[in-house]
């Protein structure tokens, strides 16, 4: 069994919270280091388990995640959380390697006017990098060291180059299996994937590359990330990103917006019968610290919107 399997296991869901990464992306304000504190506290008492810390990216240019190693210190104090954060370079592979986070996150782009735009390179000097991370992560600590999740951007659709050859998605699938990626993400990253769409990739995905386990990002552009995700359980996907409250988008993409809303991802999981662990009142309540800390910043949500249904005093119509 490999670290991917223990800490993915097939016959459970994990949901991973995307918020304090992806959901800060595209904000005018943030949380300070204190409120973000309590942000993955309060979720964690919640029964949160599975975050996403930060970026280890220039803080001159990126200063909400500037505090990503204090973010790591406070998620290391809190039994069973595991903690993931994104890497778009060497030089932040280099630093989050010398943090005890769980999981690196590192993005490539299916389509290269993204990849171009996102991180000026190619995709296939994208593919090499993620080959070199996963060395780097051998030769530090190998079975010790974190899991290298391959996450694959505009996989569905992009805003910059329109439609996406599924084949060459499928093909950087193989390339980054071929690198020695432990997990592979698919990324709806503007919200361009249908239900149907979703079905035929990640079934695809999972017959090509076997044991590894698949990932599904979804954002909630179009309205459809919700279907889509019912799909994905049903082709057998179990790990899952959603931000709380739909924050979220990618700078570099054109039109992009919020995430899957996380406490409606889990509403859903839990009425699919999977048992998420999560106490969704609790959940809906962390709202309450987003809002104090970014008050000019919206927050979407049909389950915070709506409340719990009151399933013992329903009629039947």
């Amino acid at each position: 069994m490999t670290r991917a399997d223990r800490m993915f296991p097939a016959d459970r869901i994990t949901l991973r919270e995307v918020g304090l990464r992806d959901g800060l992306q595209l904000v005018r304000q943030f949380p300070d280091t204190r409120a973000k504190q309590e942000w993955l506290q309060r979720e964690y008492d919640a029964g949160v388990r599975y975050f996403e810390l930060g970026s280890f990216l220039p803080a001159q240019r990126f200063p909400q995640f500037a505090d990503v190693r204090d973010l790591i210190e406070a998620a290391g104090q809190l039994p069973g959380l595991r903690g993931a954060a994104l890497v778009l370079n060497e030089r932040g592979a280099v630093d989050a390697l010398q943090t005890p986070i769980d999981e690196l996150v590192f993005v490539l782009s299916a389509t290269e006017s993204h990849s171009q735009a996102n991180t000026r390179r190619t995709r296939q000097a994208a593919v090499d990098l993620l080959r070199r991370i996963v060395q780097m992560r051998d030769d530090g600590g190998g079975a010790e060291g974190p899991l290298v999740t391959a996450g694959i951007a505009m996989a569905f659709g992009c805003s910059l180059e329109g439609s996406v050859d599924p084949d060459e998605v499928l093909r950087l699938v193989d390339a980054c299996a071929e690198a020695g990626a432990d997990v592979i993400a698919l990324a709806d990253t503007v919200g361009y994937a249908v239900p149907r769409a979703v079905a035929t990739l990640v079934s695809q995905t999972r017959r090509r590359i076997g044991a590894i386990p698949v990932g599904l990002h979804l954002h909630d552009t179009r309205g459809m990330a919700i279907a889509n995700a019912t799909v994905a359980l049903d082709e057998g996907v179990r790990l899952l990103d959603g931000s709380l409250g739909g924050l979220g988008g990618c700078p570099f993409a054109p039109g992009a917006t919020g995430n899957i809303v996380f406490e409606d991802l889990v509403f859903l999981c839990e009425n699919q019968g999977f048992n998420t662990g999560i106490d969704m009142e609790k959940l809906i309540q962390v709202r309450e610290v987003v809002a104090r800390s970014m008050p000019d910043e919206p927050l979407s949500g049909a389950l915070a919107k709506a409340g719990l249904p009151r399933i013992g005093s329903q009629v039947a119509v």
